[in-house]
């Protein structure tokens, strides 16, 4: 397998609009961060973590041609709203659960009318229970339920991966099934507390949880600090992802 960070920011991307701290104002292209997405590939599969308003210059960047399937976190439009981008591909196979889904049919009607707008993308949309696993090809996914402050969210595991952003909470029952991971892809926001995400230190202390044998902090605002400084701070098996790194697993 390789996973793809297509980009590793928060909502409002790093540099932000208007700011002029010393991330937003870096020369390292390690501190610019599109929205958060990444793309794994299986085999002959090709999977998108989220689909998010920087899609079309992600896939430019890397050469994304088509995808099998698009896996949604949640409805939040930092995560949804590149979804009319995949009109040259013409379709798409969404994964979610049934109320992203229908935020997703609300967004865009035009695509989901009886009468389809001239142009718009085939989606094709399938709901995911996120209590049981499920296929894409022959790949299994296995949902991880999380919340987001109070609003319910997926993380996905496939095979000794694991995927996860926009949390604050996370069950023992789903810790369970985060046994034995190589590889965690995992939210870590800023170095202070935020209502809906963790923090760095939240996220080490989730990592010592589980345990996996190497670990990767996404969905960063520009409130993390510098690529190299915090990097430097970090345990030997964390580290911070960046836009176009790609690892195999």
């Amino acid at each position: 397998m390789k996973l793809l960070f297509l980009g590793t920011g928060t909502s409002t991307g790093v540099p932000q609009i208007g700011c002029h701290c010393k991330v937003c104002q870096s020369t390292d292209t390690k501190n610019k961060r599109l929205r958060s997405s990444a793309l794994l590939t299986v085999g002959d599969t090709r999977l998108l973590f989220d689909c998010g308003p920087d899609f079309r210059q992600q896939a430019l960047r890397h050469n994304i041609g088509h995808v099998t399937a698009i896996l949604l976190t949640h409805e939040h439009y930092d995560h949804v709203a590149g979804l009319d981008e995949i009109r040259p591909m013409r379709k798409a196979w969404v994964y979610a659960e049934k109320r992203v889904l229908q935020v997703v049919q609300r967004s865009m009607p035009y695509i989901f009318a009886d009468t389809p707008y001239p142009g718009a993308p085939t989606i094709y949309l399938h709901e995911i229970n996120p209590s049981e696993k499920f296929f894409v090809d022959k790949v299994e996914i296995q949902p991880i339920r999380m919340f987001h402050d109070r609003l319910p969210v997926l993380g996905f595991r496939i095979a000794s991966m694991a995927y996860l952003t926009d949390f604050s909470r996370i069950d023992e029952a789903d810790l369970e099934k985060l046994k034995g991971l190589d590889v965690l892809v995992v939210d870590a926001l800023r170095q202070f507390p935020h209502p809906a995400h963790f923090m760095l230190s939240e996220t080490l202390e989730l990592i010592k949880k589980i345990q996996p044998k190497v670990s990767y902090l996404m969905h960063l605002s520009h409130d993390m600090g510098l690529h190299e400084e915090v990097q430097a701070t970090l345990p030997p098996n964390v580290f911070i992802a960046y836009d176009g790194l790609q690892i195999k697993i």
